[in-house]
């Protein structure tokens, strides 16, 4: 049955109805594959069940209480690097060692909540602790004496809208707001910007904006920017119109703002991260819902210049969604097969390279993946920070868990892990939105 058709038949009352009873009890069965079966190289892709009505198990924001604090891995040890902050997204380390954090939500759009299902989607979010008005700032932290905490923690910008991604280049600060990027013109050591930011070139917004976050890297090179534009859907159901320039990579370029797509049928990609040996761009991405449970997994990916990723047409590959029509079967045909399967519905988006890191040997090869964690799946997924081993340039064997315990037993959030980076001791810093604190894990000496 068509979605529209189908909200249209049965009618508000109904509808709240439903919503009540999602918000107390879920909905759909318990999963019984593992969310360890969607993950790896060659993941288990079950067939899909089709839903209009998604699983909803929301694990319902809480926040950490007194010296509360995520669990690490077998020979690593955590500690707050920051507290108190307003919902922190995104980080970023400048070559000074300051962490610039993004305190950011999604901006107001026409249409963003247009609907009941809108209305509903709202409710969800808000109730994960994903519904508080966005802060607009951007939040320097410095650790002056090497303690691993910060005693530094200032506004550094603020008068943004949705700010992500961040990339120190040539003495510009870049920052991917939801419907730009914008440059400032950076001194080193600076507590506070003061100058009037740049356009540099629009980025897709709209009236729904439904993946608002936008993030971008700079290549080694400083001459171009790569920036992440979700789709503005699940899978096309707003029209192929709200799509256009949108579920893409984009290559921007420095100098003029020029940009084309790099790579497309991406649903939502999120973190960026360049690949040590072989200097490929790899990306995380969440994929798309409404298919079941253990359908589709998020993924880990590099990204081929001018490659198509299968968004909306197919999944995974060539697995057609039957859902979109009309289809583009020659297209579908064509799609790439990820590297490396995250699980369905983990919500990965945090990524950074350990190549460099003071990490453990064990965990100095590969990638961490910060995993927001799932609202549509029963048990929950994700919900913790996990590192993907790499070999040769490519993902490969099983992942590992560097932190978990952001859900408490009784299902509620705790915290949600969200965008990684390294300080400049090497170690790893997660910022967590439900927490409002970035964590700091390091080997335990």
């Amino acid at each position: 049955m068509n979605h529209v058709v189908a909200y249209k038949k049965i009618g508000v009352h109904a509808w709240l109805i439903v919503f009540i009873a999602l918000l107390t009890a879920g909905c759909g069965e318990v999963e019984k594959l593992p969310v360890s079966s969607g993950m790896g190289i060659q993941p288990n892709l079950p067939p899909p069940k089709m839903k209009w009505i998604p699983t909803v198990n929301i694990a319902p924001a809480i926040g950490w209480e007194g010296n509360q604090a995520p669990k690490p891995a077998y020979g690593l040890k955590v500690s707050a690097f920051a507290k108190n902050l307003n919902h922190p997204r995104w980080l970023y380390t400048l070559p000074n060692g300051d962490v610039l954090v993004a305190e950011t939500n999604a901006s107001p759009t026409p249409d963003g909540k247009k609907g009941f299902f809108g209305w509903v989607m709202g409710k969800v979010m808000a109730r994960a602790g994903a519904g508080v008005e966005s802060p607009n700032k951007i939040i320097l932290l410095r650790d002056a004496d090497n303690n691993g905490q910060a005693e530094v923690h200032v506004v550094f910008l603020e008068g943004l809208r949705s700010p992500f991604g961040m990339a120190l280049v040539n003495g510009y600060l870049y920052i991917a707001n939801t419907n730009a990027i914008v440059r400032f013109p950076y001194v080193e050591g600076a507590i506070a910007m003061n100058a009037v930011g740049e356009k540099v070139t629009d980025l897709p917004e709209g009236r729904i904006n439904h993946h608002w976050t936008k993030n971008l890297i700079a290549n080694p090179e400083g001459t171009k920017l790569y920036v992440t534009v979700g789709s503005n859907s699940n899978v096309a159901e707003n029209g192929f119109e709200a799509e256009l320039q949108r579920a893409a990579i984009w290559e921007v370029d420095i100098a003029t703002g020029t940009h084309r797509i790099f790579a497309s049928g991406l649903r939502n990609p999120n973190g960026l991260a360049w690949e040590a040996q072989t200097g490929e761009l790899f990306t995380v991405v969440n994929e798309r819902d409404t298919l079941g449970d253990n359908l589709v997994p998020d993924y880990l990916t590099s990204v081929k210049e001018g490659g198509f990723y299968g968004w909306p047409y197919s999944y995974y590959g060539q697995y057609v969604d039957s859902r979109v029509q009309p289809q583009q079967p020659e297209l579908a045909a064509t799609a790439i097969v990820p590297d490396y399967a995250l699980g369905a519905h983990t919500a990965s988006l945090g990524l950074v390279s350990t190549v460099g890191s003071a990490m453990p040997s064990h965990f100095s090869n590969g990638m961490i993946i910060g995993q927001h964690g799932s609202w549509n799946r029963r048990p929950l997924s994700g919900y913790k920070v996990i590192y993907v081993p790499f070999e040769n340039g490519k993902p490969t064997g099983k992942p590992y868990d560097i932190l978990t315990g952001f859900v408490s037993k009784n299902g509620e959030a705790f915290g949600r892990p969200v965008g990684v980076a390294l300080d400049k001791m090497g170690a790893l810093l997660v910022a967590d939105d439900v927490g409002n604190t970035v964590w700091r894990v390091s080997a335990n000496d």
